[in-house]
C-alpha cells in the first residue's frame, strides 16, 4: 500500500487551470493535463484524508472504458499519445495518475443514467412515484431493476449539490438536437458497458457522464464509468428491497452518516480501516472489470 495519499499536485512552470474535488486541470496550450489525487469528497465536502491509489484507479479505469467506447462518442483521450506529453513531464511520477486530454467546451448538463432505483432517484420516486418527472411503476423497491434505463440530467454545479432537472430544462439549456443527441449516447454507452460489466459479475446501477464541443464535434469528456461517477454492485448479491453494498465510496458516505457531523466543511477524518476498506473496493472493482491486476506504486 501507498505511504500516503496524493493530496495536491503542483509542476514547477504548468499554470494550473483549475482544480476539483478531485483533479487538477494544467494548461499546456494546446492540450490540457488532467491528474486525477487520491482526495475523496462526500455530501460535497472534500475529507482531510485521502484513498492512496484512488487517482490512479479512476485514471486507468477511465481509459478502459474510453477505449472500449471510441467507436460509439469520440473522447477527448482519442488521438493523443506519449509524445504530446510535454517535455520534461515526470511520467514516472504523474503516468499513472495524469492523462493529456483535449480541449473542450463541456456542455452544462451531467447526463445521468439509472437502470436502477437509488440514491436521489429513489428519494424522488417516493415522494411522487417519477425520477426527474419520468413516471414509473407503482410498487417499485429500492434498488429495483427498472423497465428501462432512464435518462435523467442535473444540472452542474460549482459548489452544492447537483440539481436533478427534466429533459425539457436540459433541451433549454443545450438545444433540442444536441440534448436528444447526449441523451441517445448516454443511453447507448451505458448499455454497452452494462452488457461488459454483467458479464464480469456487476451492476452498473446508475453513472454519469460528461460531453464537451471541441471544433464542432462531441466528444466524451472527464472521466467514464469510474467508482466516483458510478454506482457498482455485486450481480450475485443483488437483492431488491435494501440497500446494496457498493464498490465505491458510499461505502465512506455510509460511515460519516454513523457520526454526529453537520455535512458542512471541514469534514472528518477517516480511520485508517475506512481508508483500507474503501482502497480495497476501488482496486477491486478495476480488477473485476478490466480484467487486470492494479499496478499502483507500493
Amino acid at each position: 500500500m501507498e505511504s500516503r495519499a496524493v493530496l495536491q499536485v503542483d509542476i514547477e512552470g504548468w499554470p494550473r487551470l483549475r482544480g476539483g474535488k478531485v483533479r487538477e486541470i494544467f494548461d499546456l496550450g494546446e492540450h490540457l493535463l488532467m491528474v486525477a489525487t487520491d482526495r475523496i469528497s462526500a455530501f460535497d465536502v472534500i475529507l482531510p484524508d485521502g484513498i492512496p491509489g484512488k487517482g490512479e484507479v479512476l485514471t486507468r479505469l477511465s481509459d478502459f472504458w474510453f477505449r472500449r467506447t471510441a467507436s460509439l462518442v469520440p473522447n477527448h483521450r482519442q488521438g493523443i499519445d506519449e509524445t504530446d506529453w510535454p517535455a520534461g513531464a515526470d511520467r514516472a511520477r504523474l503516468g499513472r495518475r495524469a492523462v493529456v486530454v483535449h480541449k473542450a467546451r463541456p456542455l452544462p448538463v451531467e447526463c445521468v443514467v439509472r437502470g436502477y432505483l437509488a440514491g436521489s432517484g429513489w428519494k424522488d420516486y417516493r415522494k411522487c412515484g417519477a425520477v426527474c418527472g419520468i413516471p414509473l411503476p407503482d410498487g417499485l423497491e429500492l434498488s429495483a431493476r427498472l423497465p428501462e434505463p432512464v435518462f435523467t440530467p442535473a444540472t452542474k454545479a460549482s459548489s452544492g449539490h447537483d440539481q436533478n432537472i427534466p429533459f425539457e430544462q436540459a433541451v433549454a439549456l443545450i438545444g433540442k438536437d444536441l440534448a436528444h443527441r447526449v441523451r441517445d449516447l448516454s443511453l447507448e454507452l451505458y448499455r454497452h458497458a452494462g452488457e461488459h460489466a454483467r458479464k464480469a459479475g456487476i451492476l452498473i446501477a446508475d453513472t454519469k457522464f460528461e460531453f464537451g464541443i471541441r471544433d464542432g464535434e462531441l466528444l466524451l469528456i472527464d472521466e467514464a464509468l469510474t467508482p466516483d461517477s458510478s454506482r457498482f454492485w455485486s450481480a450475485n448479491d443483488w437483492c431488491p428491497g435494501r440497500a446494496q453494498e457498493s464498490f465505491d465510496k458510499q461505502f465512506v458516505r455510509d460511515y460519516l452518516e454513523t457520526l454526529p457531523w453537520n455535512k458542512q466543511a471541514p469534514g472528518p477524518s477517516l480511520p485508517e480501516d475506512i481508508i483500507r476498506r474503501t482502497r480495497a473496493k476501488y482496486i477491486e472493482i478495476q480488477e473485476i472489470l478490466t480484467g487486470s491486476r492494479f499496478t499502483g506504486q507500493d
